[in-house]
């Protein structure tokens, strides 16, 4: 039985550590950038999208398709680095514990 407490309290600390991760993710902001910084786009640790930034000088009208797909490219480099950044929390929470592909923590 002296296992199975020691089981116990380690879920629960490891459960006191994932809310603390989770509130530190949704705090931490990431930016991605397309056209060498003219399109930012920065994101939550949790992928929330939360500014777009989009120089001026690249607003023509004739060319909204370029614009949009910048706009896509940003979106793309900053949840990239979302992903890298809750992997590396991820791999600081699990003490380096490889965890299965596809493995999903509430979040």
């Amino acid at each position: 039985m002296k296992n199975l407490g020691q089981m116990m309290k380690q879920a629960q600390e490891m459960q006191a550590k994932m809310a603390e991760m989770q509130q530190k993710l949704s705090e931490a902001e990431m930016t991605g950038a397309s056209g060498g910084g003219m399109v930012q786009v920065t994101m939550s640790g949790k992928g929330e999208l939360r500014a777009v930034k989009i120089d001026p000088k690249i607003v023509d009208p004739g060319e909204v398709e370029v614009l949009e797909d910048l706009i896509v490219a940003a979106a793309a480099d900053a949840k990239a680095k979302v992903e890298a950044h809750v992997a590396e929390e991820m791999k600081k929470l699990t003490g380096g514990l490889n965890l299965p592909a596809g493995f999903q923590l509430p979040f």
